[in-house]
């Protein structure tokens, strides 16, 4: 019998605009053992690398942390089955050979503004003010992003 993980994904836009970024995919169940990619839209012009596109994870009852930074670098320590990519302004995370340890809720995030520091993320329907700590992963917000 095989086990099932719960994906979701949530959209954090750092700056003024969460319209911009869309999900194109609903929370779905995966078998344990399958490839599974989700996508983040970018509609508030082209996406590239300044716009610094990044995921993280959320397993219940832990803080988020960063998997995917700069499109598609792993920070040291996150597992190889996570990978990311951009394609024109959709940007994507494929977890290949997904574990029961990937339940999670998956942040997709993009940063809009013009500074670094000292600007808003929107964390799911919440807004919150946050330091951006160290470009371009690492930030603060206790109960959002955990550093890494």
């Amino acid at each position: 019998m095989s086990q099932a993980l719960l994906l979701s994904i949530v959209l954090i836009s750092i700056g003024p605009s969460l319209q911009q970024l869309q999900n194109l995919k609903d929370p779905e169940f995966v078998a344990a053992g399958r490839t599974v990619t989700i996508s983040c839209r970018y509609d508030g012009g082209n996406l590239g690398d300044g716009n610094h596109p990044w995921w993280a994870q959320q397993i219940p009852g832990n803080k988020p942390q960063a998997l995917i930074y700069a499109t598609s670098t792993r920070p040291s320590g996150i597992p190889e089955r996570f990978s990311g990519s951009r394609s024109g302004n959709v940007m994507s995370l494929t977890i290949t050979g997904a574990l029961v340890e990937d339940e999670a809720t998956y942040y997709c995030c993009v940063w809009t503004g013009s500074q670094l520091h000292s600007d808003s993320f929107r964390c799911g329907s919440e807004t919150k003010t946050l330091l951006f700590i160290s470009f371009p992963l690492f930030c603060f917000c206790p109960g959002c992003i955990s550093e890494r």
